[in-house]
């Protein structure tokens, strides 16, 4: 504003002057000073306007909000970076990185679900845009602390038997994402064990049965297991000690091969996990690749990488304002199998040639 009546000023000293030298007519000179003073008056409301819009860019700029996403699983984060690393890609192909242009809280229950409640809890507290979640439990926390935050399931076995949608299609409610709904993967897993492991006829499984989806996925390995004359053993690990506890059993109830279940319990300690199958001289067979990463015999069910990475389209399409309700929950559209020939070695298992020829992935 100084600026502009400092220029005022010097145009009025400008036709003083020619005034006084009577370079124009005296007559001119209200004219001239009547034009001046327009002309003064133009660029001062310019200039009012041009402050004016810059302060409102400014503080439009400080005041523009940046997403804030609550992730929330019952697995410890380090046992599950295979899942939070697809997850940050997939936000990255999208144009979000993280501390930039949006925030992400993490939060883990470190395979303790009782705290879970309480960290969804924090989450709402947080005032967070989106709570996506690792799996079943962290769901049913999330879907218990809030109504309104919209909530993308990264993966969930069974979305409409748990209560968290109204059906595939038509979610109805603030939560939405992917399913790994797929019942036939149990007992697919127990016929590739079989192919691997000719002898066996009796079964380990170690489940949870506080886990959602425990039970469909242990009855259809039973049906498998009917079909192919195994007997199964039922171990239900729903604490860390009870995981030394159950490998004793399947020991002991002359087990030939495990097959082990979704189990957040399992996942955070996998590496207990998969040392005490190599100690018993027992083939497993893994529900998560986080298992491979550990020295595990074999993983065979879907992507899960896929699943993660495609939750990160969800996260988008709410924060551009779409509802969890209008958006359908995706079914898996990828599978593998993975095969660890060094866990194999270690306990003298030859793995079929036919088997090995259909692995996605073979670590040698």
């Amino acid at each position: 504003m100084m600026l502009i009546s400092d220029f005022g000023l010097r145009i009025s000293k400008f036709w003083d002057e020619k005034i006084r030298t009577k370079q124009i007519s005296s007559d001119s000179r209200f004219k001239m000073n009547f034009q001046s003073a327009i002309r003064n008056c133009k660029f001062a409301i310019l200039a009012v306007a041009l402050l004016l819009a810059l302060c409102f860019s400014a503080e439009a700029q400080e005041t523009k909000k940046v997403p804030r996403i609550g992730y929330l699983a019952g697995a410890s984060l380090s046992a599950i970076s295979a899942r939070i690393k697809p997850i940050q890609q997939g936000l990255r192909e999208l144009g979000y990185v993280e501390g930039k242009n949006i925030v992400i809280e993490w939060r883990s229950a470190e395979g303790k679900l009782d705290r879970l409640p309480a960290l969804a809890a924090e989450l709402v507290r947080l005032k967070v845009d989106v709570i996506v979640t690792g799996g079943p439990q962290s769901t049913r926390a999330a879907k218990e602390a809030t109504v309104t935050i919209p909530i993308v399931m990264a993966f969930d076995n069974d979305p409409v038997g748990n209560g968290f949608v109204a059906s595939l299609a038509r979610p109805g409610g603030n939560i939405t994402g992917l399913s790994t709904l797929y019942p036939e993967i149990s007992g697919k897993q127990l016929e590739l064990l079989k192919e691997i492991v000719p002898r066996l006829s009796r079964l380990a499984v170690l489940g949870n049965s506080t886990h959602p989806g425990n039970a469909q996925a242990l009855k259809e390995t039973e049906l498998a297991a009917g079909a192919l004359a195994v007997q199964l053993q039922y171990l239900d690990v729903r604490d860390p000690k009870d995981i030394e506890t159950a490998f004793r059993a399947a020991s002991k109830g002359r087990a030939d091969a495990v097959l082990v279940l979704e189990n957040a319990v399992l996942t955070s300690h996998r590496k207990q996990l998969v040392e005490l199958a190599v100690k018993t001289r027992l083939p497993a067979i893994y529900p998560q690749t986080e298992y491979m990463e550990a020295g595990g015999l074999i993983y065979y069910g879907t992507n899960t990488a896929d699943l993660f990475r495609r939750a990160a389209t969800y996260v988008d399409k709410i924060l551009k304002g779409a509802k969890p309700a209008d958006l359908p929950v995706e079914q898996p559209t990828k599978f593998e199998l993975v095969i660890n020939l060094k866990a194999a070695k270690q306990i003298s298992l030859t793995i079929p040639s036919n088997v090995l020829a259909r692995a996605d992935k073979v670590i040698k």
